[in-house]
């Protein structure tokens, strides 16, 4: 009885058939009401009970082996009939190319703008430590940007959260280059906070740095007209006084934006002017942290949000449309 199953097995395992009804005859030999699967289990409680169990192990053995030869003939018959069918001679179906994302459009622009004078662009870690994110940056323990609020935190590590902004970036570059160092740094931030029309927990930003000797504010105001001017072809600009832990004296940058149109008075609330970024001279103490002399050197770093500048240069009224990929808004960007 167990030599019988063996031949079958051999016989399931040599057999290759060349059309349907092949496939069909041996489906309904082996598996057909009247066929030998049937007939095997029948025969079951013929068997010594200790060789049962063997037999019952060797009759399923069969049993797959006849499922997966005929799931190969289905699918080698599928396939034929696919290619014998298939004129291969025929063109492709056209592809629509994707189009770019407003932000990577406006990111680039940027780069391009700083570039021309002189930049070069620098990358960081997303995951990041404390002393790169805040600590270097002449942030204490007790600044409220710590706060839990606002900042991703590990659970299983305190001192590893996701970067708040890529000032980090400007840390990690002065730690490992000396004077003169030009770079930007674009990428991902994120933050802990509500999801409105106007905030997300991922965001996108550049920040700039330029450290030399003689670096004066006058050089900040400069590079930052130069930048409003390629960019929105405005050139007039003020510059009102702030605070940022690392930077000393800080600025906001507003431009004047106009009120030509209805929109104008709306996106700039009747004044004019537009928030575009903040700035300052680097605090000494943060030149201190990563081993730059402040005596000899000095410095400006400058910051801004890129969704904000996309919404204002394409007049996108919500910055969740930059995540949603809804694909009727990314279409409008194609001939851009």
């Amino acid at each position: 009885m167990f030599d019988k199953i063996e031949e079958l097995l051999q016989e399931v395992s040599s057999f290759n058939g060349t059309g349907k009804d092949e496939t069909e005859q041996f489906r309904l030999k082996f598996n057909g009401k009247k066929g030998i699967l049937n007939d095997l289990f029948d025969q079951f409680k013929q068997v010594p009970n200790e060789q049962k169990k063997e037999y019952g192990q060797r009759i399923n053995t069969l049993k797959q082996a006849v499922a997966e030869k005929l799931e190969a003939l289905k699918s080698a018959s599928e396939t034929e009939g696919t290619v014998a069918k298939e004129d291969l001679s025929r063109p492709g179906f056209p592809l629509e190319a994707g189009t770019t994302h407003p932000i990577t459009l406006v990111k680039n622009k940027i780069n391009e703008i700083f570039r021309s004078i002189g930049f070069e662009v620098a990358e960081g870690p997303e995951i990041e430590d404390d002393w790169h994110n805040f600590s270097a940056l002449n942030m204490p323990e007790y600044h409220p940007a710590r706060d839990m609020q606002d900042t991703f935190f590990i659970e299983q590590n305190p001192d590893v959260l996701l970067r708040t902004h890529t000032s980090t970036v400007q840390i990690r570059h002065m730690e490992k280059n000396e004077p003169p160092i030009r770079i930007l740094a674009p990428g991902r931030v994120f933050r802990n906070e509500a999801i409105s029309s106007r905030s997300h927990c991922i965001f996108h930003q550049i920040e700039g740095l330029y450290i030399d000797e003689n670096v004066s504010f006058a050089d900040l105001k400069q590079t930052i007209q130069f930048f409003t001017t390629e960019l929105f072809g405005k050139s007039k600009i003020r510059m009102r006084p702030s605070y940022f832990p690392f930077t000393e004296p800080s600025a906001e940058v507003d431009v004047y934006w106009g009120l030509n149109s209805e929109t104008d008075y709306r996106i700039t609330k009747g004044t004019g002017w537009l928030e575009i970024m903040g700035c300052g001279m680097v605090d000494p103490a943060v030149l201190k942290n990563v081993n730059i002399d402040p005596d000899k050197y000095s410095g400006y770093a400058f910051g801004m949000g890129i969704e904000r500048i996309v919404m204002l240069l394409y007049q996108i009224g919500d910055i969740r449309m930059f995540f949603e990929n809804d694909k009727r808004m990314l279409d409008q960007f194609r001939m851009v």
